[in-house]
């Protein structure tokens, strides 16, 4: 169902506001670097410090500025499945493609509770779900098992998966068959993730090489390797740069580099990136030709 290079859009602020004219442009220069999707409200988009109505704001946004040029996947994720259940209502609303589903944070659910979680968003709205599944950030963990249960309701198509283990790729396929789609959470491990079976990535680096990233997967998709992997390496500083200091402050600093109208603000307990932080965002551009 998705496939290829699908940005986790940073969201502009201004003045404590989102910027939604800078949010517009943002979207229009996404896809015509030949971004396959985009995930507005994501973690990269600071979901965590946005309002309910900001966030809703937002889907609409994505939705009227991509005007069916690509698939949007509202970022639908709370702790509280009946905040999913309204955040997916109103990504259905907007006319988002599909909602992405973080696994509740903090609550420490049982794999129990992810089924019943998954199974009632599932009954309350008919909306496509892509299971998101990073315990960096929830501590939760989705097992292969219990995923394979949650993919065989109905409207589960996908899995962003950013548990750094790339064993999972296989394991997830052989339990969950091969058309479930499986998409990288980790761009610098997106190469090794789409020889294993993976389609594409929700990308951070996509927010600032969007044509890179798109070609990268490109030359996966054809099975032109050896140009993967030399994009690999031209990308590689670049995505480990992008998370030396918290994310999103590099990747808004790298792209207020490449377009200076783009606000750089963020919303606490986010700061401004080190100057360490940003020197390494420096090199990595130099080193991919960015700059």
């Amino acid at each position: 169902m998705f496939s290829g290079s699908i940005p986790a859009l940073v969201t502009p602020f201004a003045a404590g506001r989102v910027d939604e004219a800078a949010y517009r442009v943002l979207v229009d220069w996404q896809i015509a670097e030949g971004s396959s999707a985009i995930v507005p409200c994501g973690t990269t988009g600071e979901v965590a410090t946005l309002s309910h109505e900001e966030q809703h704001r937002l889907f609409a946004l994505a939705v009227e500025q991509a005007k069916g040029r690509v698939p949007v996947i509202a970022g639908c994720g709370s702790n509280s499945t009946a905040t999913v259940i309204e955040h997916v209502k109103a990504a259905a609303h907007a006319g988002a493609a599909a909602a992405l589903i973080v696994l509740p944070y903090y609550n420490k659910p049982s794999q129990a509770g992810l089924i019943a979680h998954f199974r009632a968003i599932t009954e309350a709205s008919p909306l496509p779900l892509v299971v998101y599944n990073v315990p960096s950030r929830t501590v939760t963990d989705i097992t292969v098992e219990t995923l394979a249960e949650v993919a065989s309701l109905p409207s589960v198509v996908a899995i962003k998966d950013a548990t750094g283990n790339l064993a999972r790729v296989t394991a997830q396929r052989l339990a969950c068959g091969p058309d479930f789609c499986q998409l990288s959470g980790n761009d610098d491990m997106a190469l090794g993730f789409n020889a294993m079976g993976g389609v594409g990535c929700i990308s951070v680096t996509a927010n600032v090489a969007p044509r890179l990233c798109a070609d990268f997967q490109k030359a996966c998709q054809d099975g032109r390797w050896t140009d993967a992997l030399t994009l690999q390496d031209r990308l590689y500083p670049l995505h480990a740069a992008l998370f030396s200091d918290a994310s999103p402050g590099p990747a808004k600093y790298a792209l207020n580099k490449l377009r200076p109208d783009f606000p750089t603000e963020l919303r606490l307990p986010l700061t401004e990136p080190s100057a360490a932080s940003k020197a390494v965002v420096d090199a990595a551009f130099a080193h991919a030709g960015l700059i």
